[in-house]
């Protein structure tokens, strides 16, 4: 005879937030980010909440003192269960408004799993991935293994925003939100019967 677990998954939609990570002018990120919402949409184990850097004025000042202005921000990371991080590659690295919002806030982002969709050029974004992995690793955040990342992004959506090929993105978005909601669940329910304590 088994014994059931203690801390069963809850059954509930994970409240994911997409975070649209660059505010350059003429960016490529609402079009990635859209698709990527359209076809998150498709899932009804995840309840969405789009979060555009370009939509909030954040503080340029980071200090232990909360921030007023960021008060409507820093609630929705605070609410989310996960999170997708859409982000271009700048000069070999993710933009700088970016890293400001993630260095605005701590416990937020603690104990949550993180995913992916890059964009650039040959590279695809990849490299900037790579260093947020290193942040969100100093932030206690989990980050899955597998991302969707777009080489020579506007060579890949039509004037619609739809993609010429999906599937190799569509089969990549599939197996990161996969793992995503598996991190999401497990990291809620361990947050639930054990709130994360490291500082």
């Amino acid at each position: 005879m088994t014994n059931a677990p203690d801390a069963p998954f809850s059954s509930s939609p994970l409240r994911l937030a997409v975070l649209t990570g660059s505010t350059r002018e003429g960016r490529f990120g609402p079009v990635a980010a859209d698709w990527f919402l359209r076809f998150a949409t498709q899932r009804d184990d995840l309840e969405l909440d789009p979060i555009d850097l370009a939509d909030h004025s954040l503080p340029d000042v980071t200090s232990t003192a909360p921030h007023p202005e960021a008060a409507g921000f820093t609630e929705r990371l605070a609410a989310a269960d996960a999170f997708v991080v859409v982000t271009p590659e700048y000069n070999h690295s993710f933009p700088a408004p970016l890293k400001n919002a993630i260095d605005l806030h701590y416990t937020q982002w603690q104990a949550k799993p993180i995913g992916f969709v890059s964009y650039g050029g040959i590279g695809g974004g990849l490299r900037a991935v790579e260093q947020l992995r290193l942040v969100f690793a100093e932030l206690h955040a989990v980050t899955v293994r597998d991302t969707v990342s777009f080489h020579r992004a506007w060579e890949n959506f039509a004037e619609d925003g739809s993609l010429h090929h999906p599937e190799i993105p569509e089969g990549a978005a599939k197996a990161m939100l996969d793992e995503l909601t598996w991190w999401g669940r497990t990291l809620r329910t361990g947050r639930t019967h054990a709130p994360y304590g490291a500082r």
